[in-house]
């Protein structure tokens, strides 16, 4: 019997799945999924670390603060070894551009590189005045998702972790098969726990060539866009609620290229690589806590660690260093399972 099972393979799942064997290199810890790398919702992420109070709802700022200075110092630490290349994560420099003025110094301020307001006169110079009075630049980390969730894996099963690809009915079905269950499922928490607070935020996402793009750029005008090693993802990053289609509309492929243009004209002429639609898990506030399930066949003790929505990959060390340390507790009152 494996002494952990972690639920979900996406950047939390998968965060949590190697933070945990880290804490405990001879326990048995197990990743089930029934979707991995190419289907997750994290493989579409832009990984640019921006996390915002006003993106994760319902957490107290200490708590969220928190989790943002563990992931970024795990991030930054990559970004700057000679591992970086691996690990996906790069220096990297843009614009948040805004047609309204801040009411606060959003939260990242606190550990990128870099963070400054840019006058009138330089978004002039840079050709935004027009749609955005209010600039400011900003020097962060980029994460490359295909390269990080490879990473993510080959630690987690280099470590001796188990794959098992298996779509769950309910909780229950692991009862007495290990000593913790660490539910990391994203949007099947709504099935899985009966969770009415979590659901969808449509995201779509464009994929360009466009290797004249450098920077990246951040609006408030549903309109971002992110180079990375292959190719530019331009997007919204704030799609629509509650809608759990993922079939393509032209319609809002046109959208999105007409505001990116608008935005940064330097795209004209960029050619369309694909176009990805993905159901980011949103809940209010994140789950980041232990259930004890008292079921017909036995005790189950869960460490839910989900609905992180928007700040997914930025939040995604914080709330895994958190969970292990609750799965430490657990352990901590109950002996463990002969492996």
């Amino acid at each position: 019997m494996v002494n952990i099972i972690v639920i979900g393979a996406g950047v939390v799942g998968l965060s949590s799945a190697v933070s945990i064997q880290r804490e405990f290199p001879g326990l048995k810890v197990k990743v089930m999924a029934d979707k991995f790398y190419e289907e997750t919702t994290s493989i579409g992420a832009a990984g640019v670390f921006l996390p915002m109070s006003t993106n994760t709802p319902g957490v107290p700022i200490d708590v969220l603060t928190r989790w943002c200075e563990t992931s970024w110092n795990a991030f930054s630490k990559m970004a700057t070894s000679d591992q970086a290349s691996t690990t996906g994560q790069t220096l990297s420099h843009g614009f948040v551009l805004n047609r309204t003025r801040m009411t606060e110094i959003p939260l990242y301020a606190k550990f990128v590189y870099g963070f400054r307001k840019m006058t009138s006169e330089e978004l002039i110079r840079l050709g935004v005045y027009d749609n955005f009075r209010f600039g400011y630049e900003v020097t962060t980390i980029i994460t490359n998702m295909r390269k990080y969730l490879t990473w993510l894996m080959n630690q987690f099963t280099s470590n001796g972790g188990e794959i098992e690809k298996r779509k769950l009915g309910s909780l229950s079905e692991l009862c007495a098969q290990c000593d913790v269950v660490v539910n990391c499922s994203g949007l099947g928490g709504r099935q899985l726990c009966e969770d009415k607070l979590i659901y969808p935020i449509r995201g779509h996402l464009i994929k360009v060539d466009a290797p004249s793009v450098k920077d990246w750029i951040y609006t408030d005008a549903m309109a971002q866009i992110f180079p990375s090693d292959d190719f530019t993802v331009i997007g919204e990053v704030r799609g629509k609620e509650h809608d759990y289609s993922k079939t393509l509309d032209p319609s809002d492929s046109q959208g999105i290229m007409k505001r990116c243009l608008r935005a940064w004209p330097a795209l004209t002429g960029a050619k369309i690589l694909g176009d990805w639609v993905g159901l980011r898990p949103m809940r209010e506030p994140v789950r980041l806590e232990t259930e004890v399930m008292r079921l017909p066949q036995g005790t189950l003790n869960v460490v839910h660690n989900y609905g992180h929505g928007f700040n997914g990959v930025a939040l995604s060390w914080g709330t895994a260093v958190e969970t292990t340390e609750k799965v430490k507790e657990i352990l901590s009152k109950q002996p463990l399972s002969k492996l």
